[in-house]
C-alpha cells in the first residue's frame, strides 16, 4: 500500500469554504431572481393583470424576500435595476404598438 502525505484534519479548507458559500448565494439568487420572472410572466399572460401592477407587486415582493433572506444592499439594486429594464421594454413595446 502506498504511503501518504494526508493528516485527517490538517487541511486548510478556508478556500473551499468560500467557494461553497459564494455558490450557494448565487443560487439563491438566481432562484428568487427566477421566481420573481416566473411570477411576472404568470401575473401578465395568464391572469391578465396589468402589466404595471405586476411589475410593481413582483418587484415588491422580491425586494421583501430578498431582505427577509439577508441578501442586502446589493439585491435591492438588481431588482429595482431589473424593474426598471422591464418598464423601458414594457414602454417601448407599448411605443411601438401604437406607431403600427
Amino acid at each position: 500500500m502506498a504511503s501518504s502525505e494526508y493528516t485527517r484534519g490538517e487541511m486548510k479548507i478556508e478556500s473551499q469554504s468560500k467557494m461553497y458559500s459564494g455558490f450557494m448565494k448565487a443560487s439563491a439568487w438566481g432562484a428568487l431572481a427566477l421566481l420573481i420572472s416566473v411570477g411576472y410572466m404568470v401575473f401578465t399572460l395568464s391572469v391578465g393583470m396589468n402589466w404595471l401592477v405586476a411589475l410593481i407587486l413582483c418587484a415588491g415582493a422580491g425586494i421583501a424576500i430578498g431582505v427577509g433572506a439577508g441578501f442586502g444592499g446589493a439585491w435591492i439594486a438588481t431588482v429595482i435595476g431589473l424593474a426598471g429594464l422591464a418598464l423601458i421594454i414594457q414602454l417601448l413595446v407599448a411605443l411601438f404598438s401604437l406607431a403600427m
